[in-house]
């Protein structure tokens, strides 16, 4: 007897491909569930009350704090010790050197509590998510069986304000810590140990006791190689010659842009650009010598060894040519922003250049971590990938794969993490209480002076969003610096060329020499869109998938058009718009000194003053041209950090990129954005409005 099926063979074959399809699926959904449910657990394993902080402590200039507080800003203990440790990707250099690398001038640890107070970061105690008792934004970071020491978030974004013997924790705080000097000294640390035989006999003896090494040769080469990457960073970075002078960052600043862009820059560089910079400084046979076996798409061990050879051939005068050439100066600092209300925000940085809707939170973190040392394994493969297709690389015969140690999962974690974090609010059981007969006085100046490009919001409410309203850089008059070296910087654009990028009027080809903003915006959209080789193929491109929905779908801020008053973009100027800063929601002010976007001005009470004028009276009061920057000694009536009386880092206000002028609306000399210009604050008027915005 013929058995006659119930469908139809094709309709059946259908079928059975719907069940395999439903069960995957389901399987998915179960392995995300618990993989959702696994990482609650895995961020609430610690939750030390102090949070990880020193109980007590004297700082470097002679701050003294007997406990810690910290205020209600929607997390919890273990919310904030996640943050502090939730890896990203940071490969700054190997772990084990690190904890037992001593400094330049001593046999101290470089990682002791007292060095690294003396840069401004936050000293930590060992709790279960920090064994080692490292600061609080350093952590271990592994990539491709390496343990490294690397940056988290927090690193920028954790602050303390010290008042009468309390210090104060704040969650998303601007940081003041002075990054450049840090990277400076530790470069000198690692070439001490280098040169000093009693140094690196300690140093190789202690490392094999970490046991990630197995031989004193492999731990010399890999100091030898990693003290010269981290000189030639701060070179890189930090100029000291006459054709490029230097503008110093000191505490609390960092120029994150052209450092991030100088880092591209050094990675895009093509093997067959490089030899054309060279040939004009090189003889043939030096040429040879330098470039011999070098792969079109240059890896680190092809720079490292570009670096070393161009040491013995050029003279320092071409060192610096060479330099000039490829790279921009990092020389526009600003203060570190403050992370509450960042994920419900339209646009993102001091010039608003980066929309946050859609997949924009992946790209901007993405960027971040290439200039805070992610692991940059790119290179030149044949064929086309899925990868290389989404990257905008096209269907030609040879791709460029842009593998990383960028950890795109946690970053994605780091966003939805920031979702809870609260402003804070003006502790009045630790600081003087607020006088609320000035502060409902001031409420009112607000509203004539500050509402129009400053919104007030709710930061509690889970709804609340943030628009940002952008001021053109020629109706503010701060300094244009930052602004315009963030849209007018250009660079080789290497293994990029002949690519197109989108922008907001239209495409941009990548030619030979491209703005530097183009291109980071092509190499972050190619790395986001390359998952971890590390993993099983199915697994990367699941968890990749995932990433990229989870980000797409649950970002509630969707495109937007730029509020304001600025230049808008045109297909003759794609990025005219980004020559201005934004003005966001004031919440917190109060725990973000200095101010200004490059933190020029250091209390707010300044803030509310003018800037000295040749024709100005004497006996005025002005916003201070230099003043002190490094204690954390908070001063409650100017609302800032103490800004005198101390041997810290002299800012100088005269120099382009820290200039304090403009922004004077409450002097009477600045008109509003609209143009009206509003007579001079009283003393009297400053502070009922000083008090309002402490309320804030």
């Amino acid at each position: 007897m013929t058995y006659i099926p119930m469908y139809p063979k094709p309709f059946s074959r259908y079928l059975s491909r719907i069940k395999i399809l439903l069960l995957i699926s389901s399987l998915l959904a179960i392995a995300w569930l618990v993989t959702g449910l696994s990482w609650r657990l895995y961020e609430l394993r610690d939750n030390d009350s102090n949070r990880g902080a020193p109980i007590s402590g004297v700082d470097k200039f002679g701050g003294q704090f007997s406990r810690i507080a910290y205020l209600d800003q929607g997390w919890s203990a273990a919310d904030s010790l996640w943050f502090y440790t939730a890896t990203q990707g940071s490969n700054l250099l190997p772990y084990s050197f690190f904890l037992v690398l001593e400094q330049s001038s001593s046999s101290a640890l470089f990682r002791a509590n007292e060095n690294i107070d003396r840069y401004g970061y936050l000293p930590q105690r060992q709790t279960s998510s920090n064994p080692d008792g490292l600061p609080a934004g350093m952590v271990r970071d592994e990539y491709q069986g390496k343990a490294y020491m690397g940056f988290t978030c927090a690193a920028c974004h954790t602050t303390q304000i010290n008042y009468q013997g309390t210090g104060i924790r704040i969650d998303g705080g601007p940081a003041y810590s002075d990054m450049e000097t840090f990277m400076i000294d530790l470069a000198e640390a690692l070439y001490a140990t280098l040169k000093n035989p009693e140094k690196l006999e300690r140093f190789v003896a202690n490392v094999l006791q970490q046991g990630h090494y197995n031989n004193a040769d492999d731990i010399q080469a890999d100091l030898k190689q990693y003290a010269q990457r981290i000189k030639t960073y701060t070179i890189v970075n930090n100029p000291r010659d006459i054709q490029r002078p230097l503008t110093r960052y000191g505490y609390a600043r960092l120029d994150a842009f052209g450092r991030i862009y100088n880092r591209v820059l050094e990675h895009l560089m093509s093997a067959q650009q490089m030899r054309e910079l060279l040939a004009g400084l090189l003889s043939p046979a030096e040429l040879a010598q330098v470039m011999t076996d070098m792969e079109p798409v240059l890896n680190s061990g092809d720079r490292d060894h570009i670096v070393e050879r161009t040491q013995m051939y050029l003279t320092r005068k071409q060192s610096i040519q060479l330099r000039n050439k490829i790279y921009n100066p990092a020389d526009a600092p600003v203060s570190y922003p403050f992370l509450w209300d960042v994920p419900q925000h339209d646009y993102i940085q001091w010039n608003g250049r980066v929309d946050n809707s859609g997949l924009g939170p992946m790209a901007r973190n993405a960027g971040q971590l290439i200039g805070v040392f992610g692991t940059l394994d790119w290179q030149e493969k044949d064929g086309f990938t899925l990868s290389s297709i989404l990257g905008g690389q096209g269907f030609g015969s040879k791709h460029i794969d842009f593998q990383s140690s960028i950890d795109i999962r946690n970053l994605r974690r780091v966003e939805n993490h920031l979702r809870k974090l609260k402003s804070p609010q003006w502790p009045e059981h630790i600081l003087p209480k607020i006088d609320t007969l000035r502060m409902t006085r001031g409420a009112e100046l607000f509203s004539r002076y500050c509402s129009i490009c400053h919104s007030e919001i709710d930061r509690a409410d889970l709804d609340r969003r943030v628009v940002a309203k952008m001021i053109d850089v020629s109706l503010v008059e701060t300094d244009s610096k930052m602004a315009a070296n963030a849209i007018e910087f250009t660079g080789y654009s290497g293994i990029l060329r002949n690519q197109y990028v989108s922008v907001g009027t239209g495409n941009i080809l990548l030619q030979q020499q491209a703005p530097v903003v183009a291109l980071l915006t092509a190499a972050t959209r190619n790395v986001v869109t390359t998952p971890d080789s590390d993993k099983w193929f199915a697994r990367r491109w699941i968890e990749r998938s995932f990433d990229f929905a989870y980000t797409f779908f649950d970002n509630e801020v969707q495109p937007s058009l730029k509020n304001g008053y600025y230049t808008p973009d045109t297909t003759v100027q794609p990025f005219a718009s980004a020559m201005a800063y934004k003005a966001r929601p004031l919440n917190g002010i109060w725990a973000t000194a200095p101010y200004l976007h490059n933190g020029s001005v250091p209390t707010l009470y300044d803030l509310l003053l003018p800037k000295r004028r040749l024709d100005d009276p004497a006996e005025g009061e002005y916003r201070p041209d230099e003043f002190m920057v490094g204690s954390r000694e908070f001063d409650p009536d100017k609302v800032g950090f103490k800004s005198a009386g101390y041997d810290g880092f002299l800012f100088r206000t005269s120099i382009w990129g820290n200039h304090n002028s403009g922004h004077e609306y409450a002097s009477g000399r600045t008109p509003l954005p609209d143009g009206t210009l509003l007579p001079a604050l009283t003393k009297e008027q400053r502070l009922d409005l000083l008090e309002y915005l402490k309320s804030l």
